[in-house]
C-alpha cells in the first residue's frame, strides 16, 4: 500500500495490536493518523473492531 502512496487510507482492524503495528510502518511512510471510531459489530464477543482514516501531505 505504502508503494501505491494513496494521499488517504481507511484501515479498518479487528485486532488493535496489528493495527499498532502498521500504524507504526505507515507512520515512518509519512502517513499521518487523523482519527479513530471503536466499532463493535459482535457485541455478545469481547472483540472490538476500530476504523481509522490516514492521509499524507
Amino acid at each position: 500500500m505504502a508503494r501505491m502512496a494513496p494521499k488517504r487510507v481507511v484501515y479498518v482492524s479487528c485486532n488493535p495490536e496489528t493495527m499498532a503495528r502498521d500504524l507504526a510502518l505507515l507512520t515512518q511512510k509519512g502517513y499521518r493518523a487523523e482519527g479513530f471510531v471503536p466499532v463493535d459489530l459482535f457485541p455478545q464477543t469481547a472483540h472490538c473492531e476500530v476504523v481509522g482514516a490516514l492521509s499524507r501531505p
